[in-house]
């Protein structure tokens, strides 16, 4: 595992114990790793990248073992090279979204594939929840019925938060990829394998901490907003205390899928195991879609602007 201190590594040590397998070795610079004593206290662990390059290596060629799988965890601007070392090392590899921060990374990657023979893994989590998959087969029966249907659909995901945001990796837009690509990714992932690809898309609001738009899919028209500022938390989410904020509505319905969240990287593994994981093609049209949005220019509160647009000052 590369990437094993950070935020959402747990969940992968989780999903690997889960699912039965046992984790060799793990790096990270942050040697504050604990957590690993709650998953496999056995496992080896580097700080140095060099190190850790070299035990790898050596246990190909010396112990008679193979690593299957390289877990990606690391931050979003690594995942490009990251991945290329775990195919390189003899191995799968299995990425945490956004598997990279542009379209053309990943036609490098696939020419990489075809040459190690072995396949990247991308956890896309959402295509497993049960209320989303309920809402593609709902909208496939519907498109059945009526090809040309479009629908009407508002985004809302507000994820609170602190300073320490902005001066992380995260809040640096060269090696997040920025809102859109941070924590957006797998929404607008979710919203292309149910509604077809992008004809249209502009930017309204493009701060440090927020980014609103308006999409043009082949089945529906999106207006999105993504915030990682607590103000514009709705005040029934405030006063419960709870600090995220998840709303899909399609043709003014509530979908509801806040809960579920919990096992969705261990049915990842699971998938991914079984030889069905989601690889480059499946990754192409939402990372197409957050390059897109991060190289246009924010056009102001224009034409279908999401209405959380005018909380933004």
């Amino acid at each position: 595992m590369i990437g094993a201190s950070g935020y959402i590594a747990p969940r992968h040590m989780k999903a690997i114990k889960e699912t039965g397998n046992n984790l060799v070795a793990a790096l990270d610079p942050y040697d504050g790793i604990g957590v690993m004593d709650s998953y496999f206290p056995q496992a080896s662990f580097f700080t140095e990248f060099e190190r850790f390059d070299r035990f790898v290596d050596k246990w190909r060629r010396d112990s008679g073992h193979k690593i299957d799988y390289v877990s990606i965890c690391s931050p979003n601007y690594l995942h490009d090279s990251h991945i290329r070392f775990a195919l390189r090392s003899g191995a799968n590899a299995i990425s945490e979204k956004p598997m990279v921060l542009n379209p053309w990374n990943l036609d490098q990657l696939k020419v990489i594939e075809n040459e190690t023979g072995n396949k990247i893994n991308n956890i896309l989590q959402l295509r497993l929840h049960p209320s989303i998959i309920a809402l593609k087969e709902k909208v496939a029966k519907e498109l059945e019925i009526n090809p040309n249907n479009v629908y009407d659909i508002d985004l809302t995901y507000l994820t609170s938060r602190g300073k320490w945001y902005f001066v992380s990796w995260k809040g640096d837009e060269a090696k997040s990829g920025g809102i859109a690509s941070n924590i957006g990714v797998h929404f607008f992932d979710m919203l292309c394998w149910i509604f077809g690809d992008v004809n249209e898309s502009e930017v309204h609001l493009k701060t440090a901490d927020t980014n609103a738009g308006y999409l043009q899919l082949k089945h529906a028209k999106v207006r999105w907003f993504l915030s990682v500022n607590s103000e514009y938390l709705p005040n029934t989410i405030k006063s419960n205390g709870l600090t995220t904020y998840r709303a899909i509505t399609v043709n003014g319905e509530d979908i509801e899928f806040s809960g579920g969240f919990s096992d969705l990287h261990s049915k990842s593994y699971e998938e991914i195991l079984k030889g069905n994981g989601f690889g480059l093609n499946e990754a192409y049209g939402s990372i197409s879609m957050v390059s897109q949005i991060r190289n246009l220019d924010a056009i102001g509160l224009k034409g279908e602007y999401h209405p959380f647009c005018k909380l933004v000052k």
